[in-house]
């Protein structure tokens, strides 16, 4: 969310409709910037080329989404030389050059033609602005010197490559690099002042343990107009709204972090569709020298007792020491310990196995080193480091560091970190930099500021209080955006509530929506007027357990197919979650009742309800399991849009983790994968099975229960399915429900019965992924027949 302040500015800025537009620009003419600014538009007006202001005197040329409501530059070719306000200009000139000139007729860009050939500047509706001759030949593309951003149908090659900017909303150059590597494989790396270290793929892998190859030397990679992602290193993804019609950029971000965004064409607001790193401070440099990334429960930057930042709006700078480092080499010295923290890197050596003393001694006699990791993992390991870069800090990190400083300093000592895991979502990326130093600075005395966590323990009350007072602080005297957009998701969109604010906006529990194994859901409406759907957990165990588990995953998850969650309670006995309201309720009551579907409604349900599982098992690079997937759990909007809910039984598991499977039974009868009763390890097969059984269920329009196929419902269930792979061709019309008296598509409903019994197979090897799912029924979204 970008301040009013700068909205306003930002308007007073962009092209207004006494603006002058153009499709094209012949030899000789220009664009300027001033009261009657001129800009080039595509064809369809998707995109815009024009001067773009920052600040009081600040311009650049550039090309933005037109329709975005912040109107998002994608390219600039002078992002670290603007231009002046007055007369400044880019020109097409006789000898074929375009040029870019500031009021002082200073060149500060230009390209390199020199051609009499170039006749013409156009921007085409893909955002790429070229210099075409009579024949309409590109002599010249803005597709191949791309900044921070590539579109659709943009090449990637080993001659490109994206930069991030240095600071949220800037265009300055940044530290942060997507480029092919001279093993052919394509990467993020930091590059700092200090050093330049590559984050993605995962370092600690080796080339094929990443799922890449260096055999082909092609170096090109290409996001496509359907959302999909192809490199020639193998790598490969889909947006989680996979299809067509559909307005996306992937955006470098300041924060290190690669993400699709896809547009919302009526609000012009921009949602995350995919990236690269599910944790965030797994970036490397992306807080700086000597700075620690935490998360609390966003991720934020953070000084060590003892330093402070040099730069509270860019913490790529870092901080800097408050005493005198030379001190370090004449004076005694002691340690102090920062649990579960690691700088990654600058070892001087590797000791093993050692006792701490020792590990401790070796830092003392090295001048070169300022800090020691010691890790007891069985045996002793010393890590003696000559510099502190890429700091993180997780409460699953089995080490502590220990910080050489001046003895007698006095700094208190920081506690534990207690740090919520992140999930997907993208509300991360806005609160990353604008957080301040976790400590209190006074002369030389700290403060150290405890660190709780949603997820982890529910001692996030305190940190919420903080949080809110910073919010209402900042809202007053006015901050960057991207503080301000941090701190508003964590006030207004997630947040806890008192059991006496659920109870008054229920009117004490009095409309109860449905009920189901964990507790009873009811209507309530807020007090700033939003209708929530409050969730009443019981007072068992493994209620709190689930609450645990939906706190923790839904809470940092979104996507246009699963349910969001506003915030939830905890106090004494009483475990609450808030919902959104959705006004249709759950698909079992317009499937199984007197009001039912239509077809498409239907159809529709089928593959946004695929869409949900495929990004929750295959988009957010931390994998999540529902594990009770049925029509129950499937909640429709006012336009019958499906939105999956109850993530109470899902388990998140690491990707690629030793932890990816589980065995806990869980789940619904007759929706549970044979798995779970021959108690073998449970994978994203199960929600695969539970699907299946769904989207049978919408084809006929009968619960699995009262197919009357079998002696009972598992019985009615392998049935059918034998009855189906028996026959030649699916006859439709004797499976579809018979209530919509043919008013269906033929190919879709073959389709989703074919996908349902290819979901419900017994051997879990043999059901396909929700990502072939999604890519199957989308190529049927358009049949009609």
């Amino acid at each position: 969310m970008i301040g009013p302040i700068i909205l306003l500015a930002l308007a007073l800025h962009l092209p207004t409709a006494a603006s002058k537009s153009r499709l094209i620009l012949n030899r000789g003419d220009s664009i300027t910037v001033g009261k009657d600014s001129q800009f080039l538009t595509s064809p369809d007006a998707s995109f815009t080329c024009g001067f773009y202001g920052l600040g009081a005197n600040a311009y650049w040329l550039a090309i933005w989404f037109t329709n975005s409501a912040d109107k998002t530059v994608v390219w600039t070719p002078n992002r670290d030389r603007p231009v002046n306000s007055k007369g400044s200009k880019a020109t097409i000139r006789r000898d074929g050059t375009m040029l870019l000139t500031d009021v002082d007729g200073t060149v500060v860009w230009q390209t390199n033609t020199t051609s009499t050939d170039v006749a013409t500047a156009r921007l085409l509706n893909t955002g790429n602005l070229v210099l075409q001759d009579q024949r309409a030949n590109i002599l010249w593309q803005s597709f191949d010197f791309p900044t921070n951003t590539l579109l659709p149908s943009q090449p990637f090659t080993k001659n490109t490559r994206l930069t991030s900017v240095s600071t949220a909303g800037s265009f300055a150059t940044g530290i942060f690099n997507l480029y092919f590597g001279s093993d052919n494989v394509l990467r993020l790396i930091s590059d700092t002042p200090d050093t330049s270290t590559a984050y993605w793929p995962n370092p600690d892998f080796d080339i094929y343990t990443n799922g890449r190859t260096n055999y082909n030397s092609t170096r090109i990679a290409v996001l496509d107009d359907l959302g999909r992602f192809l490199s020639s290193d193998l790598l490969q993804f889909n947006t989680s709204d996979l299809g067509p019609g559909v307005k996306r950029r992937l955006t470098m971000d300041y924060d290190g972090n690669l993400r699709v965004y896809s547009l919302n064409a009526s609000t012009g607001s921009w949602s995350v569709t995919w990236q690269a790193i599910a944790q965030p401070c797994n970036v490397k440099g992306v807080c700086g020298r000597n700075a620690i990334c935490v998360y609390a429960p966003l991720p934020t930057c953070t000084c060590p007792p003892g330093f402070e930042v040099e730069d509270a709006a860019n913490w790529n700078a870092g901080c800097n020491p408050v005493f005198n480092q030379t001190l370090l080499l004449s004076t005694e010295v002691e340690f102090l310990q920062i649990p579960h923290t690691d700088f990654y890197g600058f070892d001087l050596n590797t000791t093993n196995p050692v006792t701490f003393d020792y590990c401790k001694k070796m830092c003392v006699e090295d001048f070169r080193c300022v800090a020691f990791s010691y890790r007891l993992l069985g045996q002793g390991f010393c890590f003696i480091k000559s510099a502190m870069l890429n700091g993180y800090a997780a409460p699953e990190f089995p080490a502590s560091i220990y910080v050489k400083i001046p003895s007698g300093l006095e700094v208190a000592k920081p506690e534990i970190f207690h740090a919520s895991s992140q999930s997907c979502g993208s509300a991360e990326r806005e609160a990353l930099f604008g957080s301040s130093s976790m400590y209190d600075f006074n002369s030389r005395r700290f403060k150290w500021v405890y660190i709780y966590s949603f997820a982890a323990a529910l001692g996030a009350v305190e940190v919420m209080f903080i949080l809110l007072g910073w919010w209402f602080l900042f809202r007053k005297h006015g901050v960057p955006a991207s503080v301000e957009a941090g701190y508003n998701m964590i006030s207004s969109q997630f947040r806890q509530y008192s059991y006496s604010e659920l109870k008054k906006a229920t009117k004490g529990f009095t409309k109860e929506l449905g009920r189901g194994g964990s507790g009873a859901v009811y209507k309530g409406v807020l007090s700033d007027e939003r209708v929530v759907a409050v969730k009443k957990l019981g007072d068992v165990f493994q209620a709190q357990e689930e609450y645990f588990a939906e706190i923790g995953i839904i809470g940092k998850i979104n996507h246009m197919n699963l349910v969001r969650i506003w915030g939830f309670c905890s106090e004494r006995r009483h475990r609450l979650l808030v919902y959104e309201y959705l006004d249709n309720l759950s698909l079992d009551r317009h499937v199984f009742g007197s009001s039912f579907l239509g077809w498409k409604q239907r159809y529709a349900v089928a593959l946004g309800t695929a869409k949900g599982l495929a990004y929750l098992h295959h988009e957010c690079l931390e994998w999540v399991i529902h594990c009770d997937v049925k029509p129950e759990n499937i909640l429709l909007d006012s336009d019958f849009q499906p939105k999956i809910a109850d993530f109470g039984l899902a388990k998140l598991l690491q990707r690629g983790g030793g932890g990816s499977e589980f065995t806990r039974i869980r789940g619904t009868k007759g929706y549970m994968a044979p798995e779970w009763a021959l108690s073998l390890p449970i994978t994203s097969k199960v929600d695969v099975f539970g699907y299946g059984v769904v989207v049978l269920e919408l084809v006929r329009g009968v619960r699995l229960s009262n197919w009357g196929e079998g002696d009972e419902g598992d019985g009615a269930l392998a049935s059918f399915v034998r009855r189906m792979r028996g026959e030649a061709e699916v006859v439709v019309e004797s499976v579809v429900d018979a209530r919509l008296e043919g008013e269906f598509g033929r190919r879709q409903a073959a389709a989703l019965i074919r996908m349902g019994v290819a979901c419900v197979e017994e051997d879990r090897n043999k059901r396909p992924t929700m990502a072939t799912v999604v890519q199957t029924l989308m190529e049927f979204e358009y049949v009609d027949d």
